[in-house]
């Protein structure tokens, strides 16, 4: 008798493969809406300016990308946004009191930061002793505003169109837990496809020590 041990396997032992799991498709699908889901909740938001208020900067109907994720971090480490970030925002408690919804986003540009001392005089905005040079601006301020030192964990937001926008020099500071994230991007139209002019950090730094050097200057 043949020893088994000896016996070369059958090709027809090899083995079956695992059927596919119908199950599996709607898992990888469910996973991906949570996944965009998350991201547009915690990181980024389109969102579209239904106003004139930051005009030339912003134009009606643009759609934008909202970074939510940098704010929150900045706020954990007690770290003011840069200046010149455009901000989206719920309103402060004066707009809700004067009927806005709470739930509303407004956009404006930081300006000061806690700690300024903020003015606007002759159509110029005059931020610590020093006239802004803001080139994203159409034309000069009409109004006046007496020197305010804004408040801590407190932001003064103005809109680009300076003339016609409800912002800080009407309501006052912006507490910093309103702000919703940072525009970051504009997708559409295409023609104006790109990234939403501010300052970065670096720049801000650059330009206060320009500052500080020429007030010790005398110029």
């Amino acid at each position: 008798m043949a020893d088994s041990t000896n016996q070369k396997p059958s090709l027809d032992s090899s083995p079956t493969p695992p059927s596919a799991n119908p199950s599996g498709g709607w898992w990888t699908l469910l996973l991906s809406i949570i996944l965009a889901l998350l991201l547009r909740w915690q990181v980024l938001e389109p969102r579209w300016i239904p106003s004139g208020s930051m005009l030339p900067t912003l134009q009606l109907q643009d759609r934008i990308l909202v970074e939510k994720l940098q704010p929150r971090l900045d706020r954990l480490r007690k770290t003011p946004l840069p200046l010149n970030s455009v901000v989206v925002f719920h309103p402060p408690e004066r707009l809700i009191a004067s009927g806005y919804d709470s739930n509303t986003a407004l956009i404006k540009r930081v300006v000061g930061l806690p700690g300024d001392q903020i003015e606007v005089h002759n159509g110029k905005l005059i931020r610590n002793g020093t006239a802004i040079d803001e080139t994203w601006l159409d034309e000069t301020m009409d109004y006046e505003m007496n020197a305010f030192i804004i408040p801590d964990q407190q932001l003064w937001v103005l809109g680009d169109n300076r003339n016609a926008s409800l912002d800080s020099h009407l309501w006052g500071p912006l507490p910093e837990r309103n702000v919703i994230g940072t525009a970051i991007w504009r997708y559409w139209p295409l023609q104006r496809f790109g990234a939403i002019r501010y300052s970065s950090r670096s720049d801000t730094h650059l330009q206060e020590q320009a500052a500080i050097r020429s007030m010790r200057d005398g110029k």
